[in-house]
């Protein structure tokens, strides 16, 4: 049939139903693939990926609809954490996601051709993650986490709360970001008439031998920088901590809430809500250089008086006034 002979037939109106069709055809399914430097039974790594899920909902995303993300939970092993990395890539996701340096350095290496976003990283310039805060190149971009001034912060708290402290180790995993914070405690301590000393662990069995060496000395604190490996190892430190009687500061206060004494950080769960505002925008065509490098602007502190008392601490009144959240 003639197109003169149809429209004659079945009226103009008809000769527009393929391109009604064609505009009402479902996009296209995207994929998202995290990996997460936690244990998959780790509650705080599955509060940050619920987070995410429920933000990317939000912006319109709908899973099994639009889209499809695969989670992958590495914890603290750097051989499992890029074998999950090599595995999410073969699956040809649009974004790839990641948290921690760890992880981000791993899929750094992997990474090419698609977009990388990054979650709680410290130090990215000097961890090489980008070149420029304001404008990243490349195919990297993401949200960092603490300056590296943070550790004579994270110093004078704890002396705040517990001024009979002399010692005072500072847990790390020893990559670049985490020296930085030694670094910057290390120059604050003469000040508080303190001897800081660094407590390296690789991985989450040197943990209990390090802090049980290190709880012997008199009037001991710590201090836990943040890493995959006291992430993943988050319920070990807490109780070496109060095993031998140290007051402890932490980076995140699921440490505290978790029985931990002190944190000073930021919102973990709400910086993956920023995480799936950056994949939300780069799914629509945004280019990694066109969303710039975001530190937190806000930092709280949470205190634990439970465990203040278990370790014999009387926290004064104006400190407690001052803090945001104060665990009874």
């Amino acid at each position: 049939m003639r197109r003169r002979e149809f429209i004659a037939a079945f009226g103009s109106a008809a000769v527009t139903w393929p391109l009604t069709a064609r505009a009402q055809q479902p996009e296209r399914m995207r994929r998202i693939g995290v990996v997460m430097g936690y244990a998959e039974s780790d509650p705080n790594g599955q509060l940050q990926v619920t987070s995410f899920r429920q933000q990317l909902q939000k912006l319109g995303w709908v899973e099994g609809s639009n889209i499809r993300i695969d989670f992958r939970f590495g914890a603290d092993d750097p051989e499992r954490i890029r074998a999950l990395a090599v595995e999410l890539l073969g699956l040809g996701p649009d974004v790839m996601v990641s948290n921690s340096n760890v992880v981000t350095t791993i899929l750094q290496s992997e990474v090419r051709t698609i977009p990388l976003v990054f979650v709680s990283v410290s130090d990215p310039i000097g961890s090489g993650f980008v070149t420029d805060l304001a404008r990243p190149t490349g195919n990297v971009t993401g949200f960092a986490n603490f300056q590296p001034t943070m550790g004579s912060k994270w110093l004078e708290i704890l002396r705040q709360i517990a001024p009979q402290v002399q010692n005072v180790g500072l847990l790390l995993h020893p990559e670049p970001p985490n020296i930085e914070y030694l670094k910057s405690a290390e120059a604050a301590a003469p000040s508080f008439n303190i001897k800081l000393v660094s407590l390296p662990v690789q991985s989450g069995a040197e943990i209990e031998g390090v802090l049980a060496k290190f709880g012997a000395e008199r009037n001991a604190g710590l201090i836990v920088a943040p890493n995959v490996v006291t992430f993943a190892n988050s319920d070990l430190i807490i109780r070496l901590a109060a095993r031998h009687r140290m007051p402890a500061m932490y980076p995140f206060a699921f440490y505290v809430k978790a029985g931990g004494l002190i944190s000073y950080g930021f919102d973990a769960v709400a910086q993956f809500r920023q995480g799936a505002e950056y994949v939300n925008k780069l799914l629509r065509g945004a280019k990694p250089s066109d969303l710039p490098v975001q530190y937190p602007t806000k930092f709280d502190v949470v205190v634990n008086l439970t465990t203040a008392k278990a370790l014999d601490l009387t926290i004064p009144e104006s400190f407690l006034s001052l803090a945001d959240e104060v665990i009874e």
